[in-house]
C-alpha cells in the first residue's frame, strides 16, 4: 500500500518538472495570443460603452491596463497552481504519516480533510485573483488564455 502511494509522489515530482521545462515555449505564444485579446477587448468596449470609466480611457491607457491586468492575472494563475500543488504534497504526506500510524483509516481521513483544505484554498485564491479586475468593471473571462 505505501509503494502506490510513494509512485504517486514520485509521477508527482515528475509532472511539476515537466511543467518546469516547458513552460518557455509557450510563453512567446501565450503573449501574442493574450495581445490580440486585448485588443479585441478594446473594441468591444468601444463598441458596447457599458463602462463609462474604461470608455473615457485612451486606447494607450486602456491596452496597458488589459495588458497588466491579464498579466497579473496570469501570474496569479501560477502562484495559486503552485500553492494548491504544495497544498497537495502536504496532504499527500500528511495521508501517509497517518497510514503509518493508523492504518487506512487514517489514510482516508487525512486524505479527506487535505483535500477539502485544498478545495477551500483553490476557491479563495480563485476569487481573490479576480477581484482588481473586477473591481475596475473588467470581465476576467475576456483576458484569459488558456
Amino acid at each position: 500500500m505505501i509503494w502506490l502511494i510513494e509512485i504517486a509522489l514520485v509521477l508527482l515530482l515528475v509532472g511539476g518538472g515537466w511543467t518546469l521545462l516547458s513552460r518557455g515555449k509557450r510563453t512567446d505564444e501565450r503573449e501574442s495570443l493574450t495581445m490580440r485579446r486585448v485588443d479585441a477587448y478594446i473594441e468591444t468596449i468601444r463598441r458596447e460603452r457599458t463602462n463609462r470609466d474604461l470608455v473615457a480611457m485612451s486606447d494607450t491607457e486602456l491596452r496597458d491596463l488589459l495588458h497588466s491586468g491579464a498579466r497579473n492575472l496570469r501570474l496569479a494563475s501560477e502562484r495559486k497552481g503552485w500553492t494548491l500543488l504544495g497544498a497537495a504534497g502536504v496532504t499527500l504526506f500528511s495521508a501517509i504519516v497517518a497510514a503509518s500510524q493508523d492504518g487506512l483509516r487514517g489514510f482516508a481521513i487525512a486524505l479527506i480533510v487535505g483535500g477539502l483544505v485544498t478545495y477551500g484554498l483553490n476557491e479563495f485564491l480563485g476569487r481573490r485573483m479576480r477581484q482588481p479586475l473586477e473591481q475596475r468593471g473588467i470581465d476576467v473571462d475576456r483576458l484569459k488564455v488558456e
